[in-house]
C-alpha cells in the first residue's frame, strides 16, 4: 500500500490564508503553494499584491503559483510580467482562456520566451494541453495545470487524460503537470501512478495525509469506536 515516503509526485498546498500558508510551507512533504482568486476573496483578502509580497519575504525557496486578474489579454501580460518580478520562485497563473474564450496561448508564447515562469490553468481538454506546450519554452521552468477533479465531476474519468497529459508534456524537459482540484486522497495515489509531477492539494484533503497507507482493519475498527462514542455522547436509547 502507498505511504507518503513512496510518493515521487510531489504535493503543493492549494489555499490563501496565510497562517496555514506558512504552517504548510514548514512541512518538509509540502514542496511548494498555489492560491487562485476565489481562494483569496473567501479568505477576505483586498490588498492582494500586499498579501502576495507579505507571503513571499516567508516563503522564499518553494515555489508560489500567483494568478493574474485581468480580462483582457495586453492588459494580463502587464499583470503578468509585475507579478513575475516579486520573487525568483514565483510562477505566474494565467488561465488557459479569458472569459470570451479566447485562448492565451500567444500570451504564454510570449512570456515564456521572456523566461517568465509560467502556471496555465483551468486545463481540461486535451486539445488545450496541446496548445499550451507547443506555447512553452523547453529551458524555461512551467506548469501544466490540468482539473483532473472538475473533469471527473462531469462524470468522466481524469485518468486516460492525466496520463496523456504527461506524455505529452515529456517534450518540455522543464515542464511540470499540475492534478488540479483533487477530490480525495486517491487522487494523490493516482496523479503518482500516472506520472503527475505536482498535485495541488486544499487543506481540508491534506488533514486527511495520516490515513494515506493506513490499515484498514484498524481503520473499521476505529469507525465502529467513533459510532459507539457518538452515540454514547449523544445518550442515544433503543
Amino acid at each position: 500500500m502507498t505511504t507518503l515516503a513512496d510518493l515521487k509526485v510531489k504535493i503543493f498546498a492549494d489555499g490563501a490564508d496565510k497562517a496555514v500558508m506558512l504552517d504548510m510551507y514548514a512541512k518538509p512533504h509540502i514542496k511548494g503553494l498555489t492560491t487562485n482568486p476565489t481562494l483569496m476573496a473567501k479568505a477576505g483578502i483586498t490588498d492582494y499584491e500586499g498579501f502576495a509580497r507579505d507571503v513571499l519575504e516567508h516563503i522564499t525557496d518553494k515555489p508560489l503559483s500567483l494568478e493574474v486578474f485581468s480580462d483582457e489579454i495586453a492588459e494580463m501580460e502587464r499583470e503578468a510580467l509585475k507579478v513575475s518580478t516579486w520573487g525568483p520562485n514565483v510562477y505566474v497563473k494565467i488561465p488557459i482562456t479569458n472569459t470570451r474564450g479566447e485562448s492565451t496561448c500567444p500570451l504564454v508564447k510570449r512570456l515564456a520566451a521572456r523566461g517568465v515562469k509560467v502556471n496555465v490553468t483551468a486545463i481540461m481538454t486535451m486539445a488545450q494541453v496541446r496548445d499550451v506546450v507547443l506555447a512553452l519554452e523547453p529551458e524555461v521552468p512551467s506548469n501544466i495545470s490540468v482539473f483532473a477533479g472538475r473533469i471527473a465531476d462531469t462524470g468522466r474519468d481524469p485518468l486516460p487524460i492525466m496520463s496523456a497529459s504527461v506524455a505529452m508534456a515529456a517534450a518540455l524537459p522543464k515542464a511540470e503537470v499540475i492534478w488540479a482540484s483533487p477530490r480525495e486522497l486517491l487522487n494523490i495515489v493516482q496523479a503518482d501512478a500516472v506520472g503527475c509531477q505536482i498535485i495541488t492539494v486544499t487543506n481540508d484533503i491534506l488533514k486527511k495525509l495520516p490515513t494515506l497507507g493506513y490499515d484498514l482493519d484498524a481503520y473499521s475498527l476505529d469507525t465502529v469506536k467513533m459510532f459507539r462514542n457518538d452515540a454514547v455522547a449523544a445518550g442515544f436509547r433503543i
